[in-house]
């Protein structure tokens, strides 16, 4: 048989991938390599000539041993890892191998590379998107009670639940706001809050910010009957607190039997009492948790001594409402306390609404002190260019606190029998001290507030100078920064978003100790007396002697005598 010819380069076949030829790839074996002998026109299966079984094993054993060859740097070779490819392949059968080839290859090896851990067993991480979601997953469950509570909602007419994405969309136009998760997640925390607890209204009041966890805030007001049980708890964990006491101090006079020492001549001033639930600083209830899920917490009622207090201090939270303040002036309270003053005083001081939209009610007369006002029907919203050139649009719509730390001052001189039966002097001076405090109306225009130095009280911009026709009216408080409003129409709203802390343009200074107490006055009564001589303690000494033997020849002589 003649010798083929030799082939022509230019007639072969090329490669799909031109960086597959020799530059890229490996070209024809030499006969050294193990893989000599595969490419050669013998061993092609559409020649006619069949080769020598022997030079073909040999062949296929010297590719196989060059595919065994182990990599230096991965400890894998290419035989066992096409092995575990194809294997893989025809396990999982997917659609368009050729295509996502890499990354199978890819996945292979990273499986090959475990952790050894001997006989230690691997540690179950718990992804955060794990955590987060089992958090979450309550909220989406809904119970019979939720259902019961629908029902009751649409008997009474008008829904307790607010709706939290409308705020948080009116809000989003102005860059104000939470991400559109955690809204939702608010507004289904508010519906679970809302079937447990006998809620009349509610309204997301805003969100404090802490150093470990923060606050998400619910303003509500209970219904009817609910807030006059609460006083008579209150009155009677009073009146448990107070009888203890009293028992305590019966037992202390019982086991002191020495004298007692002078007792001071000091008294206190009277404590100022709290305001009712449902007026003043307590008018409404506030309910908090640290995230949607979490069970809410009911805030206690606020008192003016905490208010007061909270106004010389400054204090970052730290999420834990059992957390203790540690300041100076010392705080009546823990961080439950201090973050429901604060909230009285931002509220006293940033709710606002357009101006016109509340009125005091017709049958009465504006009392001093009064809080109660309604909603006006014949309001006529304004243009929001207008509420944004003036102020004097908006209003306060939330009684202002006093320096008392009540929003109604009250006379904490009111004598009882016992207290009338003092001096006229001490009435005198009391009198003087004790000036009714007054401090601005219901419904006051928020242009009347004094700002900080050169800042103003009050920001109020529109969402868009673009589009004005569709812009919203917004409005930012400087005192309280992260207090803010909004208005559209006949919609408003504030929230709160921020540390809770009041803007100083100077540095906090926190308030100085006291004086120290004078020295008690020297009087010759008390006076320590001069330690004697050794000369006077002789001097004495003899007199007493001499005393002693005049008294002794006196009863001798009696003695005689008788």
């Amino acid at each position: 048989m003649d010798p083929s010819p030799e082939p022509d380069p230019s007639h072969e076949p090329h490669s799909a991938y031109p960086e597959d030829a020799y530059d890229g790839g490996h070209g024809p074996y030499q006969p050294h390599e193990p893989g000599y002998g595969l490419d050669q026109p013998g061993y092609s299966p559409y020649e006619d000539e069949i080769p020598d079984a022997e030079a073909r094993m040999l062949a296929i054993k010297n590719a196989k041993a060059y595919l065994l060859k182990t990599s230096t740097k991965s400890g894998l070779n290419l035989y066992d890892h096409l092995a575990t490819i194809l294997t893989k392949i025809l396990d999982e059968q997917p659609a368009n191998t050729v295509d996502i080839i890499e990354t199978i290859s890819q996945d292979v090896k990273w499986a090959q590379f475990r952790k050894k851990m001997d006989t230690l067993r691997d540690e179950h991480l718990i992804p955060p998107t794990f955590e987060a979601a089992e958090k979450c997953k309550a909220l989406f469950i809904k119970e019979a009670a939720e259902e019961e509570h629908e029902e009751l909602d649409e008997e009474m007419g008008e829904p307790a639940l607010p709706n939290v994405m409308e705020t948080a969309f009116y809000f989003e136009q102005a860059g104000i706001g939470l991400s559109k998760d955690e809204c939702y997640y608010i507004f289904l925390a508010f519906k679970n809050l809302i079937s447990v607890q006998p809620i009349q209204t509610c309204r997301f009041w805003g969100k404090i910010l802490g150093l470990e966890m923060n606050y998400i805030i619910a303003e509500v007001q209970l219904r009817e009957g609910e807030e006059e049980e609460e006083e008579r708890e209150e009155e009677e964990e009073e009146t448990v607190a107070e009888e203890e006491k009293e028992m305590g101090e019966e037992e202390m006079e019982q086991k002191e039997k020495e004298p007692e020492p002078p007792k001071s001549t000091y008294k206190p001033p009277p404590e100022i009492p709290k305001e009712a639930n449902g007026t003043g600083t307590n008018k409404y209830v506030y309910f908090v948790c640290n995230e949607p899920g979490k069970p809410w917490v009911k805030l206690p009622p606020v008192t003016p001594a905490q208010i007061v207090c909270a106004r010389q201090i400054k204090k970052f939270f730290t999420g834990r409402l059992d957390a203790p303040i540690v300041s100076f002036p010392p705080f009546p309270g823990n961080e439950a306390n201090y973050l429901r003053a604060q909230i009285a005083r931002i509220s006293a001081g940033t709710h606002v609404s357009p101006t016109g939209f509340y009125q005091f009610p017709e049958d009465e007369e504006e009392e001093e002190g009064g809080d109660t006002y309604e909603e006006n029907p014949e309001f006529e919203p304004p243009p929001v260019a207008e509420m944004v050139e003036s102020l004097a649009m908006w209003a306060h719509h939330v009684k202002g606190i006093l320096k008392q730390g009540r929003c109604v001052w009250i006379n904490p001189a009111q004598k009882s029998e016992e207290d009338e039966e003092e001096g006229e002097e001490e009435e005198e001076e009391e009198e003087e001290e004790r000036q009714e405090e007054t401090g601005q109306p219901l419904l006051t225009l928020i242009s009347e507030d004094e700002g900080m130095k050169n800042i103003p009280a009050w920001t109020a911009q529109a969402s868009t100078n673009l589009i004005p026709e569709y812009s919203i009216a917004i409005l930012q408080s400087n005192r309280w920064p992260g207090a803010y409003a909004f208005a559209s129409g006949r919609k408003f709203e504030n929230i709160y978003f921020g540390w809770g802390h009041k803007y100083n343009p100077e540095s906090h200074t926190p308030a100085l100790p006291p004086p120290a107490e004078a020295e008690f006055p020297s009087e010759p009564g008390i006076t320590e007396t001069a330690d004697p001589t050794v000369e006077e303690e002789l001097a004495f000494k003899a007199a007493q002697e001499e005393a002693l033997a005049e008294a002794e020849e006196e009863e001798e002589e009696e003695g005689e005598d008788d």
